[in-house]
């Protein structure tokens, strides 16, 4: 089956393995694929674009390990600069279509930007990540309330951003 729960859980387990006992990694990857895949569900998506969102979500960072031995961090545009080749390269043996696996490398390269953005996949996939950096890097109220306003979309994204921080 193209876009299983097994092949989610497969996708997870060899991701976790390659992030080399990096608990931070893991944590963040599995905070990630948890609020999107809520996220995902809460706003119905269908269940081809709910796998791609899912897979996209587990390995959004697969370029940190790359980015901080060749940069020495992990800003963002380097993630997403490196982070396509790399996740096409994760993904080629995993079962999934060319199609998918075009999508994903599309979704991992652009996790940071909000311009553009053409679907549900990649404003919840913007929304989750950005909801698990904020609680792990401690973002003020401010900066919190600026992307509520002016980039979270979805109303279940909004509502889990009001809930995970308390903003009435």
């Amino acid at each position: 089956m193209k876009g299983s729960v097994r092949m989610i859980a497969a996708i997870m387990e060899k991701m976790i393995t390659c992030s080399d006992g990096n608990i931070h990694d893991i944590d963040h990857l599995i905070r990630v694929w948890t609020y999107a895949k809520t996220i995902g569900e809460l706003e119905g998506l269908d269940n081809e674009r709910q796998f791609i969102l899912e897979v996209a979500a587990v390995t959004h960072d697969i370029a940190c390990p790359l980015c901080r031995e060749k940069y020495g961090n992990t800003d963002g545009k380097n993630q997403e600069k490196e982070g396509g080749p790399l996740v096409r390269e994760f993904l080629a043996n995993t079962g999934m279509t060319e199609t998918q696996i075009d999508r994903v490398a599309f979704l991992v390269g652009h996790h940071h930007t909000l311009e553009g953005i053409d679907g549900p996949d990649w404003q919840i996939l913007v929304e989750a990540d950005y909801i698990a950096n904020a609680s792990e890097n401690g973002y003020s109220g401010q900066s919190i309330r600026k992307f509520l306003e002016k980039a979270a979309k979805t109303e279940s994204g909004k509502r889990l951003i009001k809930a995970v921080f308390g903003i009435l």
